[in-house]
């Protein structure tokens, strides 16, 4: 009836909602003129999505995924469900198998039992259910549920995101602020494929408006350029105006590191994470990719200068 009231006749549930790429995904659909419902532990820490909308457009919503009811709850009356959680460590009640492998399931068959007609299920490229890494297995389980639970669903696998909020780049610029050296875990050669969070969320934002034509699809997400682990570091310094020296680590020593670590509250580095760095991360040759969507991806080069700046000398 809320939604009604207010002439909306467009109702989507997104989960991870106040997240990195969340954050992005709402405030796209909201200005299209989505009522968006934000399922989060805490609604008083979203409460800044809110200016995403008009006044009651966007709603913060306290959910328990412990609890399918409460779920259910959430994903009621919605047209789309998008379900971005994800976790890049464990801790404490966090658990890859209970959040990445065994959520997508519970909110798939909700929004099947719900009658939404879109979901849009957040992965990441590694992702297989035979990975050696307990991230990447339980992103291959969480694609299996999802599909599982709603036919047609999206899968959205992205390489490595980044924007303002990124956990990548601003962590080594951080590091790079405070430090002469920069740590290449196995020699800096791995490749990734930096993508744009606008993009991502783009691509996202058209599968929910048009789930005949993106539904049942599994698609890989990159930027226009691949570059190794060692290049992106060389570029992140280029746009600070730094110079630090790349120091290889050997893969060994490395998960020695991890092993201590690990024991942090926010551990910057993981033996789980080091497997998911001992293969590229790239989009297949064989994969659906942003050209299905229409999109363009812009440049790591063009927008890298537009957050970094903080970090050059004298924050110019």
């Amino acid at each position: 009836m809320l939604d009604q009231a207010k002439g909306l006749s467009k109702v989507v549930t997104v989960f991870g909602g106040s997240g990195f790429i969340g954050r992005y995904v709402v405030s796209m659909l909201a200005q299209d003129g989505w009522q968006v419902r934000v399922p989060v532990r805490d609604p008083q820490k979203a409460k800044f999505l809110s200016s995403c909308g008009d006044v009651g457009q966007v709603v913060p919503l306290a959910v328990d995924i412990n609890d399918s009811g409460s779920i259910f709850r959430m994903i009621a009356g919605s047209t789309a469900v998008v379900n971005l959680i994800g976790i890049l460590f464990e801790g404490g009640k966090q658990r890859f198998d209970c959040l990445q492998a065994k959520l997508p399931g519970v909110i798939a068959q909700a929004a099947t039992d719900c009658g939404a007609t879109a979901l849009v299920q957040m992965s990441a490229i590694g992702a297989d259910v035979n990975s050696s890494s307990a991230y990447g297995r339980t992103k291959g389980g969480g694609e299996l549920a999802a599909n599982k639970g709603f036919s047609g669903a999206t899968i959205i696998r992205p390489s490595i995101v980044f924007g303002p909020e990124d956990d990548f780049f601003n962590r080594f610029a951080r590091m790079s602020s405070v430090s002469p050296l920069l740590p290449l875990v196995g020699g800096g050669e791995v490749k990734f494929q930096p993508v744009h969070v606008r993009d991502v969320a783009e691509a996202i934002f058209k599968a929910v408006n048009d789930p005949d034509k993106y539904g049942g699809n599994t698609y890989e997400l990159g930027g226009p350029r691949v570059l190794s682990f060692r290049e992106c570091l060389e570029l992140m310094l280029g746009h600070m105006h730094q110079r630090r020296f790349l120091m290889p680590v050997p893969m060994w020593i490395a998960k020695i590191q991890a092993l201590f670590l690990e024991m942090l509250p926010q551990p910057p580095l993981t033996r789980d994470q080091l497997k998911m760095l001992g293969k590229d991360n790239v989009v297949s040759n064989q994969a659906l990719n942003f050209s299905a969507f229409g999109i363009n991806p812009v440049d790591v080069d063009v927008i890298l200068p537009t957050y970094l700046s903080r970090f050059r000398p004298g924050g110019v």
